[in-house]
C-alpha cells in the first residue's frame, strides 16, 4: 500500500479546465488514485477509475461532513461559510445518514418519472420560444451565442417554474448562480460572495412570503412548506433554505453544462449531429453518451475520510479530502470501447455523471428529459447550425466543480 505522497500540479487552474481530458489521461497513467493540490491550497485524493469511483461514492467511511477534514480545510484557508443565509446551507447533497434520508425524501417525491413527464409540454414550449428568438436574432443580423440564448436560459426557466420563482427573478438567478459556483480559490471574489448572498436573501424572502400565505401555491417550495406545517421536525428553517438554494443551483447549472457540452460536441462532430437528425429515436441514448463523454460536473463535492481508508492500493489518511473526477471516469478505457470517442449510437457506455449511491442525483429524470427535448429541438429546427471559430478556441468554465463552455458562438 502506498500513501501517494507526490503531489500533482494544480487541477482547477484555467489551463487544466481547457485541457482536462488530455491531462486526466496523464494522471490516470500514473495510477487510479492521485494526490493533487487545488488552487485553494487544499490537498486531496482524486479518483480517476470507474470501479473505484463506485466504491468511493458508497464507502461508509468517506463522508460529507466537513468537520472531519476541518484541519486540512483551515490550513488551506478554504472559506467556510458560517451562518444562515451565507452559503449552500444544510441540504441533502452535503448530508450524511440519517439526516440525508430525511432531507431527500420530500424532494424526491417531486422528481418521480411520472411527475417529470408531466413537464414535457412546458419544456417543449420553452425550447420552441427560445429557438423562435434565435431565428429573430439571426434575421436581424445579430450575433447568436447558444449558451446565452438557449442552453443557459432553458434550465433556469424550468427549475424556477418548478420551485415557484416568479419570471422576473429568473435572469438574476442565472447571474447569481454563475457567480456563486465560479469557485476554486480559498479567498472568493467579491462577485462570488455577492452571488451566494443574493441567492440566499431572495429565498429567505420568498420562503417567508409563502409561509405567511394561507395557500403557498402548488410548486415544489410550497410543497416543502406544507410538509413542515404537518411535521415540525421535517425540515428546520435552515434546512428549508439550504434545500431551496441547492435545488436552484444544482437543478439548473448542471443541465446548463449538459446542454452546452452536448452542443459543443455535436458542433465539433457534425456527422454525429446529422445522425441524430436522421434518427431522432437515438436521442435518449445520445443524452447518456453526452453525459459520459463530457460530464457537466467535472469533480464531485468533497468527501472526508472518517478513518484511514484504503482505495486502489492507496492509503487515504483519516481527515483527508477526496473527490471523484466524473470527467475522467467517463472516459476510463475499461468502461467502454473507444471511450475517448463520441458515439451517439453507443450501447455499451456507462457513466457516473449523476453520481452513485444515496447521493444519486434526485433531478436525473428531469435533466434527461430537458436534454432530449432541448437537443432534439435545436437539431430539428436549426439544421444548419455551425460553430463560429474552432472548437479548440472555446472558453470553458474556470474553477469550481462544473465543466461547460462559457459561450458557444454560432451561425445558421
Amino acid at each position: 500500500m502506498t500513501t501517494n505522497e507526490e503531489l500533482d500540479p494544480l487541477i482547477n487552474d484555467p489551463s487544466f479546465k481547457a485541457e482536462a481530458h488530455a491531462r486526466y489521461v496523464g494522471l490516470r497513467d500514473r495510477g487510479p488514485v492521485q494526490r493533487v493540490r487545488q488552487p485553494s491550497g487544499l490537498d486531496l485524493y482524486l479518483v480517476l477509475d470507474h470501479e473505484l469511483a463506485r466504491v468511493a461514492l458508497t464507502h461508509p467511511d468517506l463522508l460529507k461532513d466537513p468537520e472531519i477534514g476541518r484541519a486540512g480545510l483551515d490550513a488551506a484557508g478554504v472559506l467556510n461559510y458560517q451562518g444562515r443565509g451565507q452559503g449552500l446551507g444544510s441540504n441533502m447533497l452535503m448530508a450524511d445518514p440519517p439526516d440525508h434520508a430525511r432531507l431527500r425524501g420530500p424532494v424526491a417525491r417531486a422528481f418521480t418519472p411520472r411527475r417529470v413527464e408531466e413537464l414535457r409540454p412546458r419544456i417543449q414550449q420553452i425550447a420552441d420560444e427560445l429557438v423562435d428568438a434565435i431565428d429573430a436574432k439571426a434575421a436581424a443580423g445579430e450575433a447568436i451565442d447558444l449558451v446565452e440564448d438557449f442552453t443557459g436560459p432553458l434550465p433556469v426557466m424550468v427549475i424556477c417554474e418548478l420551485l415557484g420563482v416568479p419570471l422576473d427573478a429568473q435572469a438574476d438567478f442565472r447571474a447569481w448562480t454563475l457567480a456563486a459556483v465560479s469557485g476554486g480559490s480559498a479567498t472568493p471574489s467579491v462577485e462570488q460572495q455577492q452571488g451566494m448572498l443574493a441567492l440566499n436573501a431572495y429565498f429567505i424572502a420568498l420562503i417567508a412570503a409563502k409561509q405567511a400565505a394561507a395557500d403557498p401555491g402548488k410548486d415544489l417550495l410550497a410543497a416543502l412548506i406544507r410538509v413542515n406545517r404537518e411535521d415540525e421536525e421535517a425540515l428546520s428553517e435552515e434546512e428549508l433554505l439550504g434545500t431551496a438554494v441547492i435545488l436552484l443551483v444544482a437543478g439548473h447549472e448542471t443541465t446548463v453544462n449538459l446542454l452546452g457540452n452536448a452542443m459543443a460536441a455535436l458542433l465539433d462532430h457534425p456527422e454525429q449531429a446529422e445522425l441524430l437528425r436522421e434518427r431522432p429515436e437515438l436521442l435518449p441514448g445520445a443524452v447518456e453518451e453526452f453525459l459520459r463523454f463530457d460530464a457537466p460536473v467535472d469533480q464531485t463535492p468533497l468527501r472526508f475520510a472518517a478513518c484511514d481508508v484504503e482505495l486502489g492500493g492507496v492509503l487515504i489518511p483519516k481527515g483527508s479530502a477526496l473527490a471523484v473526477s466524473l470527467a475522467a471516469v467517463g472516459r476510463d478505457p475499461s468502461l467502454a470501447t473507444n471511450a475517448a470517442d463520441l458515439d451517439v449510437t453507443r450501447t455499451d457506455g456507462r457513466h457516473l455523471s449523476f453520481g452513485h449511491g444515496i447521493h444519486y442525483c434526485v433531478g436525473a429524470p428531469l435533466a434527461r428529459l430537458e436534454g432530449q427535448i432541448a437537443l432534439g429541438t435545436l437539431l430539428r429546427r436549426l439544421p444548419s447550425l455551425r460553430l463560429l471559430g474552432e472548437y479548440t478556441d472555446l472558453a470553458w468554465t474556470v474553477g469550481g466543480i462544473m465543466h461547460g463552455p462559457q459561450a458557444l458562438p454560432v451561425e445558421l
